[in-house]
């Protein structure tokens, strides 16, 4: 994130009728605790991952806000400070992520390079086995795009989290964690998804340190337009 530090709003729900616009995780409007809305999620036992493919969320970084950028390079203009582009102002090919938000590290990205990833804060293969498998394909095209749901963060630090959720991984920069969890609890929220018993304790242990800490809110609609497809 650009600044990574949040003060933050309550999300409202699972429709097409949020907010549009580049918002993500630390973008602040001020509102709801997030402490009080992990009890608002619904909990559930982990489904089998049987089925799931990236495929079935859309060609990667699908242009789903219609501003003639992908989406990618939509968060790495978002996160990263001193931006230079190559060929208009779409194609970032030079930044700063100061800090990165997961390490803490400032982080020096160059195009073409693997020090920057833009990790969805909530995984696409835990969101599948927490209520996407069932979704059609254009809400799970909207998840995968979504603003609120993305983050530029260093590449190998992202790569240890793999598909984890907050009961089996949390940001190694501690200052960060509060941000980061109730970054998930928003996108939950906001799109239906559930947690396990063992994630929504975690979620209260992080943001039991900080129970003034806000919810993310803003992102795309939740339903991705009609040109766009998925398995």
């Amino acid at each position: 994130m650009v600044t990574a530090v949040a003060t933050l709003v309550a999300v409202t729900g699972c429709t097409a009728e949020q907010d549009k616009g580049a918002a993500g995780p630390g973008e602040a409007k001020g509102g709801g605790a997030a402490l009080a809305a992990v009890g608002s999620l619904t909990v559930k036992g982990r489904a089998p991952k049987t089925g799931y493919s990236r495929d079935r969320f859309g060609t990667a970084w699908a242009d789903t806000d219609s501003n003639s950028c992908d989406t990618r390079d939509d968060i790495l203009k978002r996160d990263l400070k001193d931006v230079k582009f190559t060929g208009g102002t779409c194609k970032v090919t030079y930044g700063l992520l100061d800090p990165d938000p997961y390490s803490g590290k400032e982080i020096t990205y160059r195009r073409g390079r693997s020090q920057v990833d833009i990790d969805h804060v909530v995984a696409l293969s835990d969101a599948w086995q927490k209520g996407a498998k069932y979704w059609d394909p254009s809400k799970r095209i909207a998840l995968a795009n979504d603003p609120l749901n993305l983050l530029a963060v260093d590449a190998p630090t992202n790569r240890g989290k793999g598909d984890g959720d907050a009961a089996t991984w949390l940001p190694p920069n501690k200052a960060y964690r509060c941000e980061y969890v109730a970054a998930q609890v928003a996108v939950k929220k906001k799109y239906g998804l559930w947690v396990t018993a063992a994630e929504q304790s975690a979620m209260k242990k992080v943001l039991a340190g900080c129970p003034d800490q806000k919810l993310p809110t803003g992102g795309n609609p939740t339903r991705a337009p009609e040109r766009f497809r998925a398995r």
